[in-house]
């Protein structure tokens, strides 16, 4: 078995418009996975030709059970490191070196693609919701954590393989905010690489629902907290240290 580097993982459900030129992009930098989620449109029709691994799930059955089927199919072709990156053409596959450079110099670490560049870009109820997201995981992961709803992020093979994720239909975004408190409660380190904020018109509505998606991620990061007694350290850390930044 050959093994890579790091392999992309993109979601996919109903990105027709965009996913051949997000996926043909992301092939400059190594093998790419793409789990379709039970699409209703083209999107796998688009993939035709193209040097890519289609995973298809039967149903729609949410973006975190999408991430974890793609993960483990990187894990079995001996992958050191998976990236994922969505497939509406929000984010850049040409930003991959950089995060597989502060990768290099920072072993154990969760890279986060963090959209902190024109930030205006974004809907303003996107965010706030991000922002309290932000605050949320970082006081129960106890470590300030730019962007924690950014979907582009590198993810050492070493977390994945000792991983055992909380996987629900209803709460598809919560994964991917719980695997970034318990990487860092397991002795990973978090960093962010900015990113430019980018919206595309000519992509499909955001399946991200402000409110529907950040109340489920509060429910869990409350539970984590009240298991540690409202870990109290964690806030003082938040306050006194900014996120791990790294250009």
């Amino acid at each position: 078995m050959t093994a890579h580097a790091a392999i992309v993982v993109i979601p996919a459900y109903n990105e027709g418009a965009t996913i051949r030129t997000v996926v043909q992009r992301a092939l400059a930098y190594g093998p790419v996975i793409v789990v379709d989620d039970g699409s209703t449109d083209d999107t796998v029709g688009q993939l035709g030709g193209l040097a890519v691994a289609v995973l298809r799930n039967e149903h729609n059955s949410g973006k975190a059970f999408s991430l974890w089927r793609g993960m483990q199919h990187a894990l079995s072709m001996g992958t050191d490191a998976v990236i994922t990156l969505d497939g509406d053409g929000q984010h850049a596959p040409e930003d991959i070196p950089r995060l597989l450079s502060v990768a290099r110099r920072l072993p154990r670490t969760v890279v986060i693609a963090a959209r902190l560049r024109a930030r205006h870009n974004a809907p303003w109820a996107r965010r706030i919701a991000n922002s309290v997201a932000d605050f949320w995981i970082s006081w129960a992961a106890g470590q300030s954590i730019a962007d924690s709803q950014s979907g582009f992020r590198y993810y050492p093979a070493d977390l994945l393989r000792s991983y055992t994720p909380r996987l629900h239909r209803s709460h598809g975004f919560v994964f991917e905010s719980e695997i970034l408190i318990d990487a860092v409660r397991t002795g990973f380190a978090c960093v962010a690489v900015p990113i430019d904020t980018v919206y595309h018109a000519a992509a499909r509505p955001s399946h991200f629902r402000p409110v529907a998606d950040i109340a489920p991620i509060v429910s869990m990061v409350t539970g984590k907290l009240l298991a540690r007694g409202l870990y109290l350290q964690g806030l003082w850390r938040v306050w006194r240290e900014p996120a791990h930044i790294e250009q």
